[in-house]
């Protein structure tokens, strides 16, 4: 029977994410030499060859991609392993590290973390901030154990290392100057929108995000300014300098907070787009007590944003 060194292997899954040696040195904090020696050694150990020369570099072979299949099957029950193992010697005690973006933390982590606070006392939420896309990159390293992502910019669901769950479809309004001749159109379109300056992030998933909604609606948005914060982009709103496409979860309104001076937000009835919001966990783990009670509770937060109040249709006045 073969020799499966689990070290070794996560070594070998690491180069076929990343590609190279030098880059799997780095990511795993070893030098490319010891790389290049660990999978030698698996090599030796299960008796193929696992690497190939392709040009100054190496790639997988057959063999390997056949060794990977069913690690991932071995990782995934080290990982239920794990979760069994802690269900048992911590109950609901313990802690679980959330990953998310910024707009999904106020909207869905706080009040997650709140009810937690009250239900489940004893289970700690440790929150990081991260990109959309670099929050799995933070999960598949196991530096957090629950990442909150939009499905765009999301490994697809096929991906054997990851167990998705989509928490919620957030509307995206239009923010106009409150004296802009639209705010008080009924039944505004996007595509009413199309001879407007546009304002948005120059990179990054809120691009591409304004771009997909505006193209879907028929034009491609004429940049005006560029900037990814939101207080920035409302501020250049208020100001006349451009219109913009806002989450509904980024925005204070039904929610009691601080109105946004001089900016109207519209919603887009009749060709609404949204972004979707997914939570992610390392398949296998998701039954681990304190993460499956930290994910019940994003889906709660989730479902009461759902049911929040829509920014008004029409006026003339701030609101926001």
């Amino acid at each position: 029977m073969a020799d499966w060194d689990i070290k070794k292997l996560r070594i070998l899954r690491t180069l076929h994410e990343l590609g190279t040696v030098t880059a799997t040195a780095e990511a795993l904090h070893m030098t490319p030499s010891a790389v290049s020696q660990q999978l030698t050694g698996l090599a030796k150990q299960l008796g193929v060859t696992l690497l190939e020369a392709h040009g100054r570099r190496v790639r997988l072979t057959d063999a390997a991609h056949l060794v990977l299949r069913h690690a991932e099957a071995v990782f995934a029950q080290l990982e239920r392993a794990d979760a069994e193992l802690l269900g048992y010697l911590q109950g609901e005690a313990g802690q679980v590290r959330v990953g998310a973006f910024s707009t999904a933390i106020p909207a869905l982590v706080v009040p997650a973390v709140q009810e937690l606070r009250r239900t489940h006392p004893g289970l700690a939420v440790a929150v990081r901030e991260a990109e959309a896309e670099a929050a799995y990159e933070l999960l598949a390293e196991g530096a957090v154990d629950l990442a909150l992502s939009l499905a765009a910019h999301a490994p697809t669901p096929r991906d054997p290392r990851f167990s998705r769950v989509s928490l919620l479809a957030d509307p995206l309004d239009v923010a106009l100057p409150a004296g802009h001749p639209l705010v008080a159109e009924p039944g505004l379109r996007l595509a009413d929108l199309a001879g407007e300056p546009w304002i948005f992030g120059s990179s990054g998933p809120w691009s591409q995000i304004t771009t997909t909604a505006c193209e879907s609606a028929g034009f491609v948005p004429e940049q005006a300014h560029a900037a990814a914060d939101w207080g920035a982009i409302l501020a250049m709103v208020a100001a006349g300098m451009g219109v913009a496409l806002v989450p509904r979860m980024a925005m204070p309104a039904g929610r009691g907070e601080r109105a946004v001076s001089g900016v109207a937000l519209r919603v887009l009835h009749a060709d609404q787009p949204r972004r979707h919001v997914v939570a992610a966990a390392r398949r296998g783990s998701e039954g681990a007590p304190g993460l499956a009670r930290v994910l019940a509770a994003l889906q709660q937060a989730a479902a009461t944003q759902s049911r929040g109040e829509a920014p008004r249709a029409s006026g003339t006045g701030p609101h926001v």
